[in-house]
């Protein structure tokens, strides 16, 4: 028995790019980076944050998704296998690159920027495509009510007695 399999959480480093195959089939495959942040303490208490960089291959529905929704920053989902490759460079040297092909697809949260992609509504259950993924089909962005400026509240007067708080 054996098992490959990898589940990432991270947000993507660059926007996709999306090529389709030549022949019969024409199949579309995207590939962009991922990183994912560890955060931890050293021994002596300091913050520390170690990133790793993933190549993600998606191919035909993932890849259409990615297309579509995915862009530098957005925060995503993934689950697949580990796949290796070998190829010659220019140069004639041997080398080896290793990738996670993707097998599902999740968009998570929010784009930092405000600009295009997919964007749940709060609370709202995203649409699942049959592969665990998103569907084509997925409703483009709702625009988002934006808050109102709290009004201003004042300082205390020194004799009403500034100590109340009110918990």
């Amino acid at each position: 028995m054996s098992l490959n399999k990898v589940m990432l959480i991270g947000n993507v480093g660059r926007d996709p790019e999306v090529r389709y195959l030549e022949g019969n089939s024409g199949a579309k495959v995207a590939t962009f980076t991922l990183a994912t942040t560890e955060r931890y303490k050293d021994r002596s208490g300091e913050l520390r944050e170690n990133t790793e960089w993933h190549n993600i291959v998606a191919w035909r529905n993932s890849a259409d998704i990615a297309e579509k929704y995915v862009r530098k920053g957005t925060q995503l989902y993934i689950e697949g296998r580990l796949r290796t490759r070998s190829y010659t460079d220019q140069q004639g040297m041997k080398k080896y690159v290793t990738e996670i092909t993707v097998d599902s697809l999740q968009l998570l949260g929010r784009r930092p920027d405000g600009e295009g992609g997919y964007m749940p509504a709060p609370g709202a259950p995203a649409p699942a495509g049959p592969q665990g993924g998103y569907a084509q089909s997925a409703q483009p962005p709702r625009p988002t009510p934006q808050p109102q400026p709290a009004a201003p509240v004042s300082e205390p007067a020194a004799d009403e007695g500034g100590d109340d708080l009110p918990f």
